[in-house]
């Protein structure tokens, strides 16, 4: 068995926490860039420009992206072949994110649902957790926005609606949030499973390379056509009209129950923070 000490995890979750939130993913410069150059309006290239102007300040600065420094959901494979020892999993998790966000000067947002008290760190952390072969912990740090996350949906869709049904969902949930979200965005989609496993699928999407193919041949198509649609609709750049409404439709599917369709769409914003760690 190898062991991995929880002072190897605190570490690396400080460092990255802090990371996710500076330094914005190729894949997505690599998107804006591409979006920025097919904009037909101006005002929306004018935007997307900015965006790019904005994430490399960010990173040359060390400052944010956005002040929105989310809630940090952790996604973390476990090998069966590790121990983690001299302590626990998930407060090495939690203090990890603590210190990184006090000495990243990032914006603590976790507060009380009701009396809207704030926890003062950042922390609980939402940890997903899953058991899988090997000797590595893999987790990906993912700080996720509140404009973004409010977009979001999730619907149990009779069988009968199909793939028509399901597409006309996405499609909508991602117009009606208009500018809320911080177009352009991400969008992951979760078909099949339960009520909140295609949520988490939906979640997990986002985590793919922007604008990655899916290994599936017939998803893949579809991503396209949803992607097509959606992009029809002339939201565009932060709202203000345009071709580029999203950059990339990521859908997640697994088999259901015979009297269901559940669907989910997790909207992410164009800062798309994430970042992956590996011990």
């Amino acid at each position: 068995m190898r062991e991995i000490s929880v002072k190897m995890i605190v570490e690396a979750i400080r460092k990255e926490v802090v990371a996710a939130n500076i330094i914005l993913g190729p894949d997505m410069v690599e998107a804006l860039r591409t979006a920025r150059d097919v904009e037909e309006s101006e005002v929306g290239r004018d935007i997307l420009e900015r965006l790019l102007e904005n994430a490399m300040l960010a990173e040359s600065q060390g400052i944010p992206i956005c002040q929105d420094t989310g809630l940090v959901v952790i996604f973390a494979q476990l090998g069966q072949e590790v121990v983690v020892v001299n302590g626990d999993f998930r407060e090495a998790v939690e203090e990890g994110v603590r210190q990184g966000y006090e000495e990243g000067y990032l914006r603590k947002s976790v507060c009380h649902p009701f009396s809207r008290q704030n926890t003062g760190d950042n922390t609980p952390v939402i940890i997903h957790l899953e058991l899988v072969p090997g000797s590595r912990l893999r987790m990906w740090v993912v700080p996720k926005g509140g404009g973004s996350e409010n977009m979001s949906a999730l619907y149990m869709l009779p069988p009968s609606a199909g793939w028509e049904g399901v597409k006309e969902k996405v499609v909508e949930t991602v117009v009606k949030a208009g500018p809320n979200p911080c177009p352009p965005t991400i969008i992951g989609v979760g078909i099949g499973g339960n009520f909140e496993q295609c949520a988490l699928m939906a979640k997990k999407a986002l985590l793919r390379p922007v604008g990655s193919p899916n290994q599936d041949p017939d998803l893949a198509s579809k991503e396209q056509e949803v992607l097509d649609e959606i992009n029809k609709s002339g939201v565009g750049p932060q709202g203000l009209g345009g071709r580029v409404t999203s950059l990339a439709v990521h859908i997640n599917m697994m088999p259901c129950h015979i009297a269901s369709l559940p669907v989910a769409v997790n909207i992410q914003c164009h800062a798309n923070r994430h970042r992956e760690i590996v011990l």
